[in-house]
């Protein structure tokens, strides 16, 4: 960690700040028995859904648990996908979008693309493209949308937490991609283009 901005690729496990955790909580809410949410998914406690059963019932304490196991899920799978530095506040927003979305969605996102490529500052437009459940916009689902954007946007605490570079990041990301390109270009020039996977919208 340097400054609260801490590189994707750190071997260090990262954690949800309590801005981040308050924005789950909230959304999610506490649920000691089975309920089905708008997803049409069984789900219990703060949103867990993976070993959810009938005649499930938690105590407070196993819902705490729950989430901490849940989270350290999300948080690896955030800090594994994303390859560009985030503050605490990015990080944290990104870590309660994908325990919303899920690992997969996230991974095939456009969100995430445009976020490897360096750009930043589309990630809160494309959080709020993330409100519909059964091809409607829900309320809940816009306002916890408009929530993690704002964590986002919001610089940490600390007034030693710069921002991450975006100019030095994006150019070095530029740089990594021309490489990339320039070794692959050869091999396929006999061969005609090669066709490019396009960007999912969801």
């Amino acid at each position: 960690m340097d400054d609260g901005i801490v590189s994707a690729a750190t071997l260090v496990a990262r954690r949800i700040n309590a801005e981040g955790l308050a924005i789950i909580k909230e959304f999610e809410g506490l649920h000691l028995t089975p309920y089905l949410c708008p997803a049409k998914v069984w789900t219990i406690g703060y949103g867990h859904t993976r070993t959810v059963r009938a005649g499930m019932v938690l105590t407070r304490e196993e819902a705490q648990d729950l989430l901490d196991e849940d989270l350290r899920l999300f948080e690896r799978a955030a800090q594994r996908l994303v390859k560009v530095p985030l503050n605490d506040n990015q990080f944290s927003a990104l870590v309660s979008f994908v325990f919303n979305v899920g690992i997969a969605n996230f991974e095939r996102s456009t969100l995430l693309k445009l976020l490897n490529r360096t750009w930043y500052e589309q990630v809160p437009a494309q959080l709020t493209r993330w409100s519909r459940a059964g091809g409607e916009i829900l309320g809940g689902l816009a306002r916890r949308r408009a929530a993690e954007a704002r964590l986002w946007n919001t610089a940490p605490s600390s007034s030693d937490a710069p921002m991450p570079n975006f100019a030095d990041a994006r150019a070095q990301a530029d740089t990594a991609t021309k490489s990339i390109a320039a070794a692959w270009s050869a091999p396929f020039e006999s061969k005609g283009r090669r066709r490019g996977n396009a960007w999912s919208a969801f």
